[in-house]
């Protein structure tokens, strides 16, 4: 029997036939096609400035680089996201300061941010775990009470929208991910959405080295200037030209995602053992980047105990060709930042529950119902 993969992107002959075109004229780096996919990205989420680059991470670092967080800062960071989110705080020579997760949303626990921010607070990074967005009317309020600037990791956000706003609109930068995993993918890329057109030019300076024009203006032979350090952060124009025809149907791609997340809503909803994604708002939108569910059996409260049962039910639907995936892992649990910082990774509970607990499901916009039939029998022949 074909095995069920835990996400597959949707690609065909328009990606074939795009990246055809920058081979045939020898535009290969960065050009017009990442122009293009910029110009695609921000009219789809209603930025008015999209800024691609290689990765979501390299745009994470960029949007701190620009903020000027450098050693002695401190930026709070949500314990259970990618290690990239906690990464760039230190590629910045900065701290990140953990949060802890609500368990029912697993993003950053409002309630608990305060308690994070201390005198060398210099920035917060939110994270839309998953698709979901956060809850950005109570964390951009919080922010402008302290006077600092919001980061957001929308690596997983495309499609995903807050009161109306696509996320990635709210803080001063938003990051994008294009990974194959994500909703649209160029195979590995990033995006930077900001409203400010002065921090997204001198983005697109930041990702080619620092350069910038001649001060004399010049012409095409001449080589840009250098006003500060940069990076080689570019797209080129092969992943962007797949980004394009990516974006030619990012609204089947997310219709297809949200089909059949919400047809586990429903198929899923007589498993006591499992609890599904937690309702959003009627004002808010999930991306539905995974399907992540909690191993929750009713009655015990044991983690570690949960935790060898959850591994126990992933191996065996791996066994029969389903793919299943632990939602992400708890920053607060990687050894790296354990010894740095001598964390308790307990005093995280929700970090701690959603590293031992989350189990994704196969999601792809092409996932037959046959497919989906297979996850939801064999969840409910070899649960508790």
């Amino acid at each position: 029997m074909p095995k069920i993969p835990i996400a597959r992107p949707l690609l065909d002959e328009a990606e074939l036939n795009a990246v055809a075109e920058p081979l045939a004229d020898g535009w290969v780096v960065q050009g017009p096609r990442v122009r293009a996919f910029e110009d695609r990205f921000a009219a789809f989420v209603g930025a008015p400035h999209a800024i691609a680059v290689s990765s979501c991470t390299t745009a994470l670092h960029l949007a701190l680089v620009a903020l000027g967080i450098g050693p002695g800062d401190e930026v709070v960071v949500p314990a259970l996201t990618w290690v990239a989110t906690a990464n760039v705080v230190e590629m910045c020579g900065a701290r990140p300061v953990f949060c802890d997760v609500n368990s029912a949303t697993w993003n950053v626990d409002v309630d608990a941010v305060e308690g994070c921010i201390t005198p060398r607070t210099r920035a917060l990074i939110v994270v839309h775990l998953f698709g979901r967005p956060a809850d950005m009317t109570a964390l951009m309020a919080l922010a402008d009470a302290h006077g600092l600037p919001v980061v957001e990791d929308a690596a997983c956000g495309f499609g995903a929208r807050w009161a109306g706003r696509h996320v990635g609109l709210f803080g001063v930068s938003g990051c994008f991910s294009f990974h194959p995993r994500k909703a649209i993918t160029t195979g590995e890329g990033g995006m930077l959405t900001t409203t400010d057109g002065a921090l997204a030019d001198r983005y697109r300076s930041l990702r080619d080295h620092g350069a910038s024009r001649p001060r004399d203006g010049g012409g095409p032979f001449l080589l840009p200037t250098f006003d500060e350090v940069g990076y080689n952060y570019r797209l080129t124009d092969i992943q962007a030209a797949i980004g394009v025809a990516q974006m030619g149907k990012a609204d089947t791609i997310l219709a297809g995602r949200r089909r059949f997340a919400a047809r586990y809503d429903e198929r899923l909803a007589g498993l006591t053992w499992l609890l599904r994604p937690a309702d959003l708002p009627s004002d808010a939108v999930h991306g539905q980047q995974s399907y992540v569910c909690r191993y929750a059996p009713p009655g015990e409260l044991d983690v570690d105990a949960l935790h060898a049962r959850r591994n126990a039910l992933m191996a065996a639907l791996e066994g029969e060709g389903i793919q299943t995936r632990q939602g992400t892992h708890a920053v607060t649990l990687l050894d790296v930042y354990v010894r740095k910082y001598a964390l308790d990774p307990r005093s995280f509970p929700g970090a701690w529950a959603g590293d031992r607990l989350s189990m994704a499901l196969p999601l792809y916009p092409q996932m037959t119902e046959a497919e989906h039939d297979r996850v939801v029998d064999a969840l409910t022949r070899l649960g508790p």
